[in-house]
């Protein structure tokens, strides 16, 4: 639900009228509130735990990811080797720890990329208005049913070794346009209310009813957005690593489970691509938890029942003594006897 301006109660006379949009960062706070609910916190817990490990990889990680024990071949999970050993010997817990960090840099880095397209073309597109809405919106819509995946096997394949930046730029060319077509329909709707025609009247330039009037209260649709470019870029990296588009030196989970298939790892070892299977569905499930949260707080009916929900586990959670309360007494009435008044 996009923030409009709220009245001000007992504003005195000569003050603010009711009319007055909010001060930016009261519109800012507001907008980042999103982010306190328990599906959100979960979420970004999980994402935490994920950053610590891909920043502190190098610390935490106990051996290399191709230090090879030729002693411990296609090991199960032991002492030496907590998720157990490749069919060389490699440690299997090094190289989920080695490759959340390529995991990480190409979601976060197509997720930014992506996002900052989609706001300049669908922000733009839905604030101007005829031939030069109708080209962006036109643009979106042959971004929008490219197919992505194809598209990306096409251009990564004619790299013989694409780093990892460039496997996220073409993940966010390819994953900015439904973003850019939500904004647009946002800005559109916000196009017409009272602070940004008062913005207008006032002589404000362009570019500051945008960034200052709009931007705070599309704050929740950007950041759903921009959880959603990222989901798509983590699988559709893992999935070009699987299938052995992008090289085995850029080490993540897609390419852990591309050696387990490629060396008859299933189901036998099950060891071998349970781990990386799991790290990416709690990865995703992490990223479904902030975007539930972001939809939660953006859809009223959702934030209402939620906050139901809650009210009723406060309730339950007050024991017997706080439902005897609610018991409410009923009146009896005496049953009445012919030939007498019933009162």
């Amino acid at each position: 639900m996009l923030t409009d301006p709220t009245p001000t109660v007992g504003v005195e006379p000569g003050r603010a009228s009711a009319t007055t949009p909010p001060r930016p960062a009261g519109r800012f706070s507001r907008a980042f509130a999103m982010f306190g609910n328990g599906k959100s916190l979960t979420g970004l817990a999980i994402l935490g735990f994920f950053v610590l490990v891909a920043l502190l990889g190098d610390v935490i990680a106990p051996y290399g990811p191709l230090d090879k024990d030729f002693d411990a071949l296609k090991q199960p999970p032991g002492w030496n080797h907590l998720l157990g050993t490749t069919h060389m010997g490699e440690d299997i817990l090094s190289q989920l720890i080695y490759g959340t960090r390529g995991v990480l840099i190409v979601g976060l880095t197509a997720g930014v990329m992506a996002t900052v397209i989609a706001v300049f073309v669908g922000v733009t597109a839905g604030y101007v208005t005829g031939w030069k809405s109708e080209a962006l919106s036109a643009l979106t819509n042959i971004f929008l049913v490219l197919p992505g995946l194809p598209l990306v096997i096409i251009i990564a394949s004619q790299y013989e070794n694409p780093n990892l930046f460039l496997v996220s730029g073409v993940l966010a060319l390819t994953g900015w346009a439904w973003g850019a077509r939500v904004l647009r329909a946002q800005t559109m709707s916000l196009r017409s209310r009272d602070f940004v025609q008062a913005a207008r009247a006032n002589g404000e330039p362009i570019r500051r009813i945008i960034t200052v009037e709009m931007l705070p209260n599309l704050m929740a649709v950007i950041a759903s957005s921009f959880v959603g470019t990222v989901t798509a870029a983590v699988l559709g990296l893992t999935t070009l690593a699987f299938i052995g588009v992008i090289p085995i030196t850029n080490l993540n989970w897609g390419t852990i489970l591309f050696w387990a298939q490629q060396n008859g790892a299933f189901p036998s070892f099950w060891w071998w691509y349970v781990p990386a299977g799991l790290c990416i569905a709690i990865l995703g499930t992490a990223l479904s938890l902030v975007n539930f949260g972001i939809d939660e707080y953006v859809n009223p009916r959702l934030r209402s029942a939620g906050e139901r929900a809650r009210a009723r586990r406060r309730k339950h959670s007050r024991g017997p003594a706080g439902a005897a309360t609610a018991v409410r007494p009923v009146a009896v009435r005496r049953p009445s006897t012919p030939g007498k008044d019933p009162r």
